[in-house]
């Protein structure tokens, strides 16, 4: 199984401007394929520490990936610094250069003399084409069977050229036997604690398949991670312990691997036929836009309200104004009304009602920053629940909107 770093280049990486997410799509796949990431780096533009970094990361894996550092601008400086960790020079690749200049052709713009950087490649390396931009990648080889893949740090750019260039080109030069498949399992309304107590003699016997418990916000994943010699075979592996932990969390997985949690509500409201809307005053509209990421979701998504303003809560969701003076908007009572009121407003069979405080101000004593109060109202009567949420306001928002979705699934699941 060889082994690889991952060089992710570019200054505002480290300035903390731009978030990476080229690291950890290029790690999974890498897994996927059976190859083993030994560490992962961020580099800025800079040619010597640039080169510094795969030097030192040639010594201790087969090779190094990079992504970023391949475009026209004078920082763009990843293929000089392989050129001087590797002791080579650069040359142009004919073909990309000529695929850079159909492309500026078609789209009536000028190439400038910059743009002809971007041909070139490492002397003697393998180009990788770019089906999605201008700058070719490229695999550059020493004369001890070690490799350099580089990449553009563009992810649409990036991603069909791992998957169509750089892993065909390691399957063909290092033989790759073995495979590694994850299946994760997703679960609420269960703490990390419990889920360890659960499957804990599962995380002692068990070596291949490993399982793995990752907390969330008022979620968690459990991963079970297979190794063998064919995509089917780890597949095999895993079944049998899936089966078992879906017996011990029954009632608490909603979903499995891209499945999220809005999708597992709209498979039970389409498979019970219920339609839901939803009234939402901390939140502003998130858990209608979680609803709404879902295709297909207009089928069971009828639409929402959002009440920030108690004249709003009164109009359009009938909320009353006394109690409003009495309670306050984040009450039992007010989220009570709000998810009747949108429920009747809009005519569905299911109310969805979140009203809290998202700070930073606002908060009392009595009624402190972070406080939420959840309502779901149904033909068949009402149900609520109180939380106190941790963070900055961008923080409690998110957590507020799983902790709606969460005890929505909870409500959906226990009536079908």
């Amino acid at each position: 199984m060889p082994s690889v770093e991952i060089v992710a280049v570019g200054t505002e990486l480290l300035l903390g401007q731009l978030v990476d997410t080229n690291t950890p799509f290029i790690a999974g796949k890498l897994a996927e394929n059976g190859v083993d990431v030994f560490a992962m780096h961020a580099v800025g533009d800079n040619r010597e520490r640039i080169a510094d970094m795969i030097r030192a990361a040639l010594q201790r894996a087969d090779g190094v990936i990079t992504t970023g550092g391949l475009g026209p601008t004078v920082d763009d400086l990843t293929k000089e610094a392989v050129c001087d960790a590797l002791g080579i020079d650069t040359e142009t690749h004919e073909p990309s250069l000529r695929s850079m200049e159909e492309v500026f052709v078609k789209s009536g713009r000028h190439m400038r003399e910059n743009n002809r950087k971007q041909a070139l490649i490492p002397r003697g390396s393998l180009a990788l084409a770019n089906r999605e931009g201008t700058a070719p990648g490229f695999v550059a080889t020493t004369a001890q069977g070690k490799f350099v893949a580089s990449m553009p740090g563009v992810p649409r750019e990036m991603k069909p050229m791992l998957t169509e260039g750089v892993l065909p080109w390691l399957q063909q030069n290092f033989w790759l036997s073995e495979h590694i498949r994850t299946r994760t399992l997703h679960t609420i309304g269960l703490a990390e604690s419990e889920i360890d107590h659960r499957i804990t003699d599962l995380f002692a016997s068990l070596e291949n398949p490993k399982i793995a418990v990752l907390a969330h916000q008022f979620r968690c994943d459990v991963k079970i991670m297979a190794k063998a010699t064919s995509v089917d075979a780890a597949i095999a592996l895993i079944a049998p312990v899936e089966h078992e932990v879906l017996r011990r969390l029954d009632g608490h997985v909603f979903g499995v691997d891209e499945e999220t949690l809005p999708f597992a509500m709209h498979v039970l409201l389409q498979q019970s036929r219920r339609t839901l809307a939803v009234a939402e005053s901390c939140t502003g509209g998130s858990v209608a836009a979680a609803l709404t990421s879902v295709p297909g979701s207009s089928k069971s998504f009828a639409g929402g309200i959002v009440s920030y303003d108690n004249a709003v809560k009164m109009k359009q969701l009938g909320v009353k104004r006394e109690d409003l003076d009495r309670c306050g908007a984040v009450s039992e009572e007010v989220a009570k009304q709000m998810a009747d009121g949108v429920r009747q407003n809009i005519r569905t069979t299911i109310g969805l009602a979140i009203t809290g405080i998202a700070g930073p101000s606002g908060g009392t004593h009595e009624k402190p920053v972070g406080l939420v109060w959840l309502a779901i109202s149904e033909a068949s009567g009402l149900r609520t629940r109180r939380l106190q949420l941790s963070g900055d306001r961008e923080g409690i928002q998110s957590r507020a909107t799983t902790a709606a979705l969460g005890f929505l699934w909870e409500t959906l699941s226990r009536n079908r």
